[in-house]
């Protein structure tokens, strides 16, 4: 039972932790952005993430390298995802705050983790890092960090 976008009802009965598995297994839809990025959801435990991903010719910049925005969209996603899989039954989260750093570009195509690990696990707030490598050499690309805002419905 797949859906094509996010509702509250998807919340009840579940913690953020269940609602992740769920969108790992496909019982939940992932977001529309995440087809748009090329992203894919590929682990998830409490408090991390890890993600498999590739840029795609439409996410380069005017210079022909990866466009730093579709970094910020993977780690958000990563850091957002590890956020979520903390967060108590019925609740959701938003982003407060990320920061990326890129630190060597990446070739379209390449294939790429990303992993989101928690930091801190609030009641009100969550905060979080990611990482971008390359899946067969293990370089570095990207780091970000994130805070977050728990939202009680």
């Amino acid at each position: 039972m797949s859906t094509t976008g996010f509702s509250r009802d998807l919340l009840i009965g579940l913690s953020g932790e269940e609602y992740m598995r769920r969108m790992l297994d496909g019982r939940i839809a992932a977001p529309q952005m995440w087809a748009t990025s090329n992203i894919t959801l590929s682990d998830v435990a409490q408090g991390q993430i890890t993600l498999h991903t590739a840029p795609l010719p439409a996410h380069g910049n005017i210079i022909g390298t990866v466009h730093g925005g579709w970094y910020g969209i993977v780690l958000d996603a990563a850091m957002g995802c590890a956020c979520m899989s903390c967060v108590p039954e019925g609740a959701t989260h938003t982003t407060l705050e990320y920061k990326v750093n890129i630190v060597r570009p990446a070739k379209i195509g390449a294939e790429l983790i990303a992993t989101g690990h928690v930091q801190h696990s609030g009641r009100s707030t969550l905060v979080a890092n990611g990482e971008v490598r390359g899946r067969d050499d293990n370089r570095l690309y990207a780091t970000g960090s994130t805070t977050c805002i728990v939202l009680q419905h």
